[in-house]
């Protein structure tokens, strides 16, 4: 079993072989991942060596204070947090080979998976995958897709089967995003910016041996992906004051004449939720570590986004018209999300999308009822009804 002393001596081998100050970033990170310590408690030749996930801190403290390089992972958060999981768990050991350049960054990925009709309700997806011999034809549009314009690779779920349940005839693909028939647009937000697009997928054709996991399966495959998805955005690990509370917390301090005792009573609250809220998320961790993310990712999620909103809002009225200002309205497609490099109020604004992406509030508190708290479902009249009878 590696264990902590191992990993400190195999990160001592990778820094001695690889010096970070003369070393290529990319080589650098190409030779953490073959020795092991990418993420280590991945298998062997698949950038870990079967460690406990815990035990990824002690080589990032290692490297850290080397000054290595780290892989950006914000950049490529789907691809790390949502795609590589799902491709572990369910992949080929051809499929499997992507992850080390998903986890170098050099090829980003997205997530085809919402569309203009089925977003809350995700397995009521249109978008067909037709077989011909050992290639499927698909066809149909996505929207709401992080990063497609930087993507080459895409996790994709499709229906492959009409004549089922909806649930049941959806199977899940790895879609080459420079394949002949993929068109990214961007959708423009209320930020200015277009970090969203929408895809249109037009006679794509995916080879079978791209294909995830058995066809039509594609929804119990999908929900490794949802569940990391939730855990990846509200279980994200903050030091103290880390996120969306730093900043109103710094305002407070250097700023006395904007502080009222409403808003006093109001931050200290919130304050408290935060905290709550991310040592909450290291127990979260401290599980995924025994296993993998369940529904409680769910929960995390919910709280990520209502904090978020609620802590954007006081700050905005607590710098008054100050903090309606906003430096950069110009159309822009950034690589990544900047909360806390930003002004107030692009804070204020992009905080108002925390509740749907990653599934709505509103489907979340339902996983949490029925997954976590075990109340009874809702009354579901599609259940049995093949996806072609269904009413769009």
């Amino acid at each position: 079993m590696t264990d902590a002393a191992e990993l400190k001596r195999r990160t001592a081998q990778l820094l001695a072989a690889h010096p970070p100050a003369t070393t290529d970033r990319l080589d650098f990170l190409r030779a953490r991942f073959d020795a092991g310590l990418a993420w280590v408690h991945y298998p062997e030749g698949l950038g870990g060596l079967g460690a406990a996930r815990s035990l990824q801190a002690v080589v990032d403290a290692e490297l850290e204070a080397a000054g290595a390089p780290d892989n950006d992972p914000r950049r490529n958060g789907i691809g790390l947090g949502m795609a590589a999981p799902t491709i572990l768990k369910y992949g080929t050991e051809e499929q499997k080979r992507l992850l080390r350049s998903l986890w170098t960054g050099e090829e980003v990925w997205c997530q085809l998976f919402s569309e203009p009709g089925a977003g809350s309700d995700l397995a009521a997806l249109g978008t067909r995958a037709v077989r011909e011999g050992d290639q499927w034809v698909v066809n149909g549009q996505k929207v709401w897709t992080s990063s497609a314009h930087n993507a080459r690779w895409a996790i994709l779920i499709a229906r492959t089967d009409p004549d089922v349940p909806k649930h049941a005839g959806i199977t899940y693909f790895l879609c080459d995003m420079t394949d002949p028939g993929v068109e990214v647009r961007p959708l423009r937000q209320i930020t200015g910016e277009a970090e969203f697009n929408e895809v249109f997928l037009t006679d794509v054709r995916i080879p079978d041996s791209r294909r995830l996991g058995e066809i039509g399966d594609g929804w119990r495959v999908a929900q490794t992906t949802l569940n990391n998805e939730r855990v990846a955005i509200g279980g994200m690990r903050l030091p103290r004051e880390g996120g969306m509370i730093g900043p109103v917390s710094k305002t407070w301090r250097e700023r006395p004449e904007l502080r009222t005792h409403d808003l006093h009573q109001r931050l200290l609250k919130l304050w408290v939720e935060a905290e709550v809220a991310r040592l909450t998320g290291e127990r979260l961790r401290q599980q995924l570590a025994l296993g993998q993310p369940g529904p409680e990712g769910a929960g995390m999620k919910l709280a990520f986004a209502r904090l978020n909103q609620e802590i954007s809002g006081l700050e905005v009225e607590m710098r008054g018209e100050e903090g309606l200002l906003y430096d950069d309205w110009t159309m822009r497609r950034p690589e990544m999300v900047d909360f806390v490099g930003r002004d107030a109020g692009y804070r204020y604004l992009r905080s108002k999308g925390n509740s749907i992406e990653g599934g709505t509030s509103e489907v979340l508190l339902n996983i949490v009822a029925e997954r976590v708290l075990g109340l009874p479902s809702e009354p579901r009249t599609d259940k049995d009804v093949a996806w072609k009878d269904l009413s769009r």
